[in-house]
């Protein structure tokens, strides 16, 4: 069946994305998109860009939307680089910044692309345990290495390693590129931004899809020195010069303007996710820090497959992993409060059958 496949593909373990459902409808906390629609901002932009110039290829350099990242982290647009989705823009980052014959580093339970990406691009990694509360030690990144990835907040656990954790890191590898990927960083987490200019090793990456509810535009960027910037620009343009299209750009322009309703929206969700973890830990659930529009969660007497096979009977997507140390756990998205509601009423009925 594979026998025109090269042995790269051959090899390859792709990364699984979250079950998108089309035969029936489902309350979906499994992928964690934002339940709130975009800004009004966002949507009017679209339109006004949705006209005859789509005939015409986008601004391959996406100026606008640079400036405009620029504008709102205080940099550069020099600084900022932009592709189709986060994932993609982590894909470049691999390509341009680590080496074959130097080993990077990333935790052993984090965002599960990592190790795609390595393995695609032929490169060697070594996983670094979290502790036993899914803190990420610092010792493991302090010593010689040729690259780190770290997922801050981390996913699927959803904590918050500190500024000055990072700092640290950094400082111990000034030979190394350090990647620090903030999804999640818009629900309460603090941003590395702010250390771009002391540190020409790091490279921030975020995307709109979480906070800013664009994930069906596909919009993410990465800030860092001119250097590093011009690094990624020399993998994208050996490889698709036009990465984002008239509306992604249109559309990301307007929710970058908007930046009451992104605000607005993160502090929802903040707070619809500790109401919902106070209401899990009454059940007896546990339920780690998170920093991210997620939770992640047990039970001590209930397994996690068998909550999640009884949420989705009751009509409730969650993600669960059949791995070492979380199979025990389930990563639940942030919904509106009806949603959490019901997922808590679901819980309650399966915790209490058990």
């Amino acid at each position: 069946m594979n026998q025109y496949w090269s042995a790269r593909a051959r090899a390859l373990t792709p990364y699984v994305p979250g079950e998108q459902p089309r035969d029936r409808k489902f309350i979906k906390l499994n992928t964690n998109e934002n339940p709130y629609p975009p800004s009004p901002m966002a949507l009017a932009a679209i339109r006004e860009a949705a006209c005859d110039t789509l005939r015409l290829y986008p601004d391959p350099d996406c100026t606008t939307l640079r400036e405009l990242l620029g504008a709102t982290y205080g940099l550069k647009p020099s600084r900022v680089f932009v592709g189709n989705g986060s994932d993609e823009v982590l894909a470049m980052c691999f390509q341009a910044f680590f080496d074959p014959d130097r080993p990077i580093l990333f935790a052993d339970i984090t965002y599960s692309f990592y190790p795609v990406y390595a393995d695609l691009y032929g490169l060697t990694y070594r996983e670094v345990p979290l502790d036993e509360h899914f803190a990420l030690p610092l010792e493991p990144f302090l010593e010689p290495n040729g690259g780190v990835v770290i997922a801050n907040p981390n996913a699927p656990t959803g904590r918050e390693l500190s500024l000055c954790g990072i700092r640290a890191i950094l400082e111990a590898n000034p030979g190394a590129v350090v990647v620090v990927d903030e999804a999640y960083v818009d629900f309460g987490a603090h941003s590395a931004v702010e250390l771009i200019d002391r540190y020409p090793n790091l490279v921030v990456v975020q995307t709109m899809s979480k906070s800013r509810s664009l994930a069906g535009l596909r919009v993410g960027f990465a800030m860092g020195n001119e250097e590093l910037i011009a690094a990624l620009n020399c993998v994208k343009n050996s490889f698709n010069s036009y990465t984002l299209d008239r509306l992604a750009l249109a559309g990301a322009e307007g929710a970058l303007r908007d930046r009451d309703y992104l605000r607005a929206t993160s502090m929802k969700i903040q707070n619809t996710r500790e109401c919902t973890a106070a209401h899990l830990k009454k059940l007896g659930f546990v339920v780690t820090d998170s920093a991210a529009n997620f939770l992640f969660v047990s039970h001590p007497d209930v397994p996690a497959k068998e909550l999640l096979d009884g949420l989705r009977q009751r009509g409730i997507l969650v993600r669960w992993w059949d791995k070492p140390r979380i199979r025990d756990y389930l990563r639940i998205t942030v919904g509106t409060d009806q949603e959490m509601q019901a997922l808590c009423v679901a819980m309650a009925e399966l915790v209490g059958e058990k």
